[in-house]
């Protein structure tokens, strides 16, 4: 086997560690490097960018004709200065923000791009929630962040939901109901400039909110995350610091993830315009009926850096394997590859590192990052070589990391300008997401690659809240046991553990349909609660032993049921981001769950192969 070169130097920032360690156990890590300069607001990052070369393009969508429709840095800010006159004329302010309901768009960018210009909040909302029957948690946020108007693209898709909000002014860019009383997109863009624009975007600080992302983990009700213009712009400047090719090379970016997340709206986007890059919409998804569009237009468009998430590479490789003018077309110019939201399978790590070698004949590396919603998110970035897969690297600059002993790992706590200042009229929130030092506690655990090295960086080792105890008192970390069990079946799209006051690890899963018609020439799915299947009990079976060789009870699945019914969103078993939300799937899959630990197990539970 032919040996692969380093990663490109002028690629990444070499990482500058420094780590201190208390009596009590606690570790603090920060970087030596010194945060740099950035903009005051993203308003001034657009207009900056704009200033130094108004023709270059920001955005582009697929038209009517499928050709892409371009939309430069001027036009963008001519565009975006009309909306705020717009809206500021229908009375939004700091503290009436403006609602957005539907999918990424140009015209969900520009209208952003305008509310951020006169110090209006945004607050974008899954489209996974505005198009359920039941608007319950729309009407939830819009009565916590009383809007001052809401917009959606669509007015007939996005219909229901607006009549559910009947009392806030809409605005759309087609289809405007006569019922609804919309005001379209067009009117407000070719609004007349006022000097009320330019005296609200020198009123904007860097700790005027920007934004309000949506977030409430696996249970209760949502929670505001308020995103300042610090937060955003100072992570972006901390970004740069790690990756200083964006400096010579502006990214092209082809995205489908969600703005209503912070992955997608706050890194990608942001990433974008502080570079003076282009972004391209991609209106296609990682899913059985969006991956061929997502393959078409990241084909056409080339992108140089790539952003997605475990399920959207575990979609994306297979094609990439199977399909070698694509696989040409996608690393071409590709710089960098990025996962992030979840740890990435460590094989699929390799068989994208794989790829890249075989088709270019040079190293284009798959990093890793972890952040949080109230992060903006970036906290620690993996700008170096590394060979585990869970890295998520070190902190950036400006990050001051807090690494809390937490049974067998650490609670990995943040402190810096991109942390949150807290939740939207929620003060008792608020206080205990934050210690006595003022770090944010984040819920995951981490632990240090090498421990005698800081600059090796941290390792993912699960979200706290999901991991639990076998009745032996055994801890398990689920989140690098699921993975560990993903990596090693890849016909498995997804998974939960189980075992909680139990006395063996068990798992259910979820078949993944490309993956097993490539291996059994057949789609064997049901339509019942579960599947069952020789060929596959026969493969998963030998998995497992893989898997469980070795290992002691807390790394080992003992039995393993596979699901015929995915996950639902209206259920609460998926998240709007498309995450398994476990303890939900626990309890709606109870019956299953307790199939796993009969004396005399149904034929449909695989175990082991011995």
């Amino acid at each position: 086997m032919v040996a692969m070169p380093p990663i490109p130097a002028e690629l990444f920032a070499p990482p500058r560690v420094e780590l201190r360690r208390r009596g009590d156990g606690t570790l603090l890590l920060g970087s030596r490097d010194e945060l740099g300069p950035h903009p005051v607001s993203v308003a001034a990052m657009l207009r900056e960018r704009a200033a130094a070369d108004p023709g270059h393009p920001l955005v582009a969508q697929r038209g009517p004709d499928g050709q892409w429709m371009r939309y430069g840095y001027g036009e963008s800010v001519a565009t975006a200065d009309a909306i705020g006159q717009a809206l500021l004329d229908r009375g939004l302010g700091p503290d009436r923000p403006l609602l957005v309901l539907s999918g990424n768009s140009v015209e969900h960018l520009l209208i952003t791009l305008g509310a951020l210009t006169v110090g209006v909040p945004v607050i974008p909302v899954s489209v996974a929630y505005s198009l359920l029957t039941e608007h319950t948690r729309v009407t939830e946020i819009a009565a916590l962040v009383r809007p001052g108007a809401v917009f959606a693209d669509d007015g007939a898709r996005f219909g229901a939901v607006l009549r559910a909000l009947r009392d806030v002014p809409a605005i759309v860019s087609v289809n405007a109901e006569p019922a609804l009383h919309a005001t379209l997109f067009g009117d407000l863009a070719s609004t007349a400039v006022r000097a009320d624009v330019e005296r609200a975007f020198q009123r904007i600080t860097p700790d005027s909110v920007a934004k309000i992302l949506f977030t409430s983990g696996s249970t209760g009700s949502p929670k505001g995350v308020l995103n300042t213009h610090r937060m955003l712009c100072s992570n972006q400047r901390s970004i740069r610091q790690a990756w200083p090719f964006l400096a010579e090379r502006r990214p092209v970016v082809a995205d489908w993830l969600p703005w209503s997340h912070t992955f997608g709206g706050n890194h990608n986007v942001n990433l974008v315009l502080a570079n003076g890059g282009t972004l391209y919409i991609d209106g296609g998804r990682p899913t059985p009926d969006g991956i061929a569009l997502t393959i078409a237009n990241v084909a056409d468009v080339r992108p140089t850096v790539y952003f997605s998430v475990p399920a959207g590479w575990a979609r994306l490789v297979p094609e990439l394997e199977r399909d070698q003018e694509f696989a040409e077309r996608f690393f071409s110019r590709l710089d960098l590859m990025v996962n992030a939201a979840a740890a990435l399978p460590a094989e699929l790590r390799r068989r994208l590192d794989a790829l890249a070698w075989r088709t270019t004949g040079r190293r284009i590396p798959v990093t890793g990052a972890w952040g949080a919603t109230e992060t903006a998110p970036a906290v620690t970035m993996a700008h170096y070589e590394f060979t585990d897969a869970r890295c998520i690297g070190v902190p950036l600059p400006g990050a001051e990391v807090k690494l809390v002993p937490d049974e067998d790992a650490y609670e990995i706590r943040v402190r810096g300008p991109m942390v949150t200042p807290g939740y939207l009229r929620a003060p008792e929130l608020t206080a205990a997401a934050f210690d006595e030092e003022g770090f944010y506690r984040s819920g995951d655990a981490v632990d240090l690659a090498d421990p005698a090295d800081p600059a090796a960086g941290l390792l993912f080792r699960s979200r706290i809240s999901e991991d639990f105890k076998l009745t032996t008192g055994t801890f398990v970390r689920v989140a690098a046991l699921r993975t560990a069990l993903l990596s090693g079946a890849p016909v498995l799209s997804d998974a939960v553990i189980v075992g909680e006051h139990r006395c063996r690890v068990c798992a259910l899963a979820w078949l993944d349909r490309t993956e097993t018609e490539a291996l059994f020439g057949a789609d064997p799915l049901t339509p019942g609660e579960v599947v069952e299947h020789e060929e596959l009990a026969v493969y998963l079976g030998a998995r497992l032993r893989e898997l469980n060789r070795g290992a002691g009870s807390a790394g080992r699945i003992e039995r393993l049921i596979l699901l015929g019914r995915p996950p639902e969103l209206n259920a609460g078993e998926i998240t709007d981001k498309g995450y398994v939300n476990q303890r939900r799937v626990l309890a709606r899959r109870a019956a299953q769950v307790e199939q796993l630990y009969l004396d005399v197990l149904p034929p449909h539970v695989i175990l082991p192969a011995r």
